[in-house]
This record gives structure tokens, sequence and C-alpha cells, in this order.
């Protein structure tokens, strides 16, 4: 991995096995979506898991509100093993304990919000004392117990999920719609699964605020430190909407995050087919240096200087030698900027004249004045010389 001074180390966890998926430690950070069909419907939701799947998807979140959902990902995995796919299985609860029960036999991984399984939003204000709140913390742990023996038993993983618009009113009356009140709900949760010998947990504190959820997360971290907890982290900021605003507000909170060094598994939520999410996730990972998974490419914006019409050309490039994991590659429209912006390009597609490109090896002019026509058949002559290019998997 390039050293670069604003990526932090990536911050040191347990590994938690998902179905046999590794999140956590130093295994690569994971991708996941969520099905949006109605999860009694196997068909239309196996058919969007090999959507998903097909896209890059590793783990897959399924809606489970109820105990008859949760019995549903027994035939869904029975289908998708049919043809092969083995990915895991996540049982999303809220509400029901009982679908939560349930979902241990059939999940490979159960989500659990703090703010919605033993407790309700209804905008009461409450009033607690010291006194009263640690009465109401006894309650969640006292009510929590036969699942934390049933989640032991299973042998499955859980994720702790607080979203920032469903914090109960016991949380919000005590601490606040705040990042800080965030936080206090999962540690709830995460103290007395620690407490009574449950460690495979993930964390997940979301919010649709970008900002907020950077906030929240960076207080999280703070706090498991300081109480010697360990788990990993998935992130993603929720409901982020659809199109360029539902990316940009996921790249902003997630690659916020990663570059700290804070995340293990990331989800982009939007507004689209689920299948769509997956190529934000890896482009974050990718521009954040924390997980490369394809060629990264430079290309300059042309200007009046540019000799030869750079962005069918760049197009051409990428189609052709995007799947060459780990190379750099840079386009550049002339020679004023190119040497300089190419920066550590491994390769580079630079005008060096009105129909004639200069081919360059790092920053070593390899080839000059070859004819437009020829020159990315040359690039890709000149990568395989150097015993870098290999054939795309993807065609058959």
């Amino acid at each position: 991995m390039d050293d670069f001074s604003a990526l932090k180390p990536r911050r040191k966890t347990r590994v938690v096995n998902v179905g046999g998926v590794l999140i956590g430690g130093d295994n690569p950070i994971a991708v996941q979506t969520m099905t949006n069909t109605d999860t009694l419907d196997i068909d239309a939701t196996v058919a969007q898991i090999k959507a998903c799947v097909k896209a890059g998807s590793e783990l897959i979140r399924l809606t489970t509100p109820t105990p008859k959902h949760a019995q549903a990902l027994g035939l869904i995995r029975e289908a998708l093993l049919k043809d092969g796919i083995t990915i895991p299985l996540i049982a999303d609860v809220h509400f029901l304990p009982a679908a939560a029960f349930e979902a241990l036999k059939w999940a490979d991984k159960v989500r659990l919000n703090p703010g919605n399984l033993l407790d309700g939003k209804m905008f009461r204000d409450l009033t607690f004392t010291d006194a009263s709140y640690a009465k109401e913390i006894e309650r969640i742990e006292e009510s929590l117990l036969p699942f934390v023996e049933a989640a032991k038993l299973s042998g499955k993983a859980l994720r702790i999920g607080c979203n920032h618009g469903s914090l109960s009113d016991r949380v919000l009356s005590r601490f606040g719609d705040t990042p800080f009140g965030m936080v206090e709900s999962t540690m709830e949760y995460l103290r007395i699964f620690q407490k009574h010998g449950f460690d495979d947990m993930i964390v997940a504190l979301k919010a649709s605020n970008p900002l907020i959820m950077i906030e929240a997360n960076r207080l999280l971290m703070a706090t498991m430190d300081k109480e010697q907890m360990d788990y990993p982290i998935h992130l993603g900021v929720t409901e982020a909407g659809n199109g360029e605003e539902g990316r940009a507000k996921s790249t902003l909170g997630i690659g916020t995050l990663l570059l700290e060094g804070i995340g293990d598994t990331i989800r982009v939520s939007l507004t689209e087919d689920p299948a769509k999410e997956i190529p934000t996730c890896y482009g974050i990972l990718q521009a954040t240096h924390r997980r490369i998974t394809r060629t990264e490419f430079i290309s300059c914006p042309s200007c009046g200087r540019t000799l030869f019409d750079i962005e069918p050309v760049t197009n051409i490039i990428k189609e052709r030698m995007g799947h060459l994991k780990g190379l750099h590659i840079a386009i550049m429209g002339c020679i004023v900027n190119g040497l300089g912006e190419m920066a550590d390009a491994d390769y580079g597609y630079v005008g060096g004249a009105p129909g004639q490109i200069s081919l360059y090896r790092k920053k070593t002019l390899v080839k000059r004045g070859v004819p437009e026509a020829e020159a990315v058949d040359e690039l890709i002559a000149l990568i395989k010389a150097d015993g870098k290019w290999v054939e795309d998997a993807s065609i058959s």
C-alpha cells in the first residue's frame, strides 16, 4: 500500500467470522449491501442477491421483521447454494426479540438495533435520576440475557447497529439527540454482551448526516479504546439518498473515517437497486487506498492545450485496462502538465503533438510520436513487455 501521510494505520480489531467471511484484523475491508425485496418473496430475493453477488457484494443483509421472515432465510440459502453461491446472510431485526431468536437459526449474523429492540420511541420526555437510569440498564440486561446465551450457543455473529434516527425515548431523554447519545446507546449493549462472555460482535453507528456519522464513530472509537474494546466497525451513511447526492454523502462519511483508520466493512446506502451500491463501495476503498481492486486512473480535465479528444480515449483505456489491479495509468492531454500531474503513475499516455502520443514508463519517455490510432495498442504492448499484463477474467 502507498505510504501517504494522510492515511493513518488501520485500527486493530478482533476478527469476527461471518459465515466464512472474516471481518476485522488484517482482513480486507468487506463490501456489503441489503436487499429491498420482501424477504418472503423467495424468488425475487434470490434474484436480487445473485445480481448483488455478481456486482461484487461479499455479504448480504435482509430484513427479518418477524420469525417467519427469519425462517425464509433457510429457503433463500438453499436456493443460492444450488447455484454455488455461499454469500453470508445477515438478518436485520427491529422491535421483535422473537425474530432475533429465530434469526440465530438461519442467519450468519444478526443485526440488533438498541434503539427499538427493548425500548420504544414515542417522543416522550422522560426524567431519570442516576439511580432510576441504572434500574433501566438492569432491565435491559435482564431482558437480553436469554438472547446472549442463545447467541453463544449458536456460534453466530451479531451486529449492534445504532441509527441516529432511532434512538429510544430513554436515551434521548438522558443523553439528547447527539452523537454521544448514539455511542451510549450502543455501549450499553456492548457492555452487557461482553460482561456475559459474548464477543463476536461488529458495531455500526449510522446517520443520514455524514457529519454526525463521522463524529459519532470518532467518539465511539475513543470510548471503546478507553474500555479496552476492539470490535470491528461497519461504516455507512444511512438514507443517503440517490444519484450524485447519495454518493457524495457516502463518500464523505465513509471515506473520512477510512482515512483515519476506522472501518472493517462498509455499505453505501442508496435509494436505488442494491447492486448499484457496490461500485461506489469499491470506488471509496480504492480512492482511500484501503483496498485496491482495479487500475488507478489519472486523467486531466483537458483545456485549450489538449492535443487529442481526451474523454473518449480515457474511456477506451479504462475499458481495456481497468482490470489491471494495482497499476496506475495516467492519461494527459499535453506535455505541459503531463509529467508533473502524472505523479507516481506506472504508465503515461500523453499528448505530444497533434495526432501524436508520447508513452511513458513512470517518468521515463519510452516512445515518442506514436500515431494516435495506434497508441492504445502500443500502451498495452508496453505493459505486456514489462510482464504486468493479465487477461481480464470477466471476459469469457
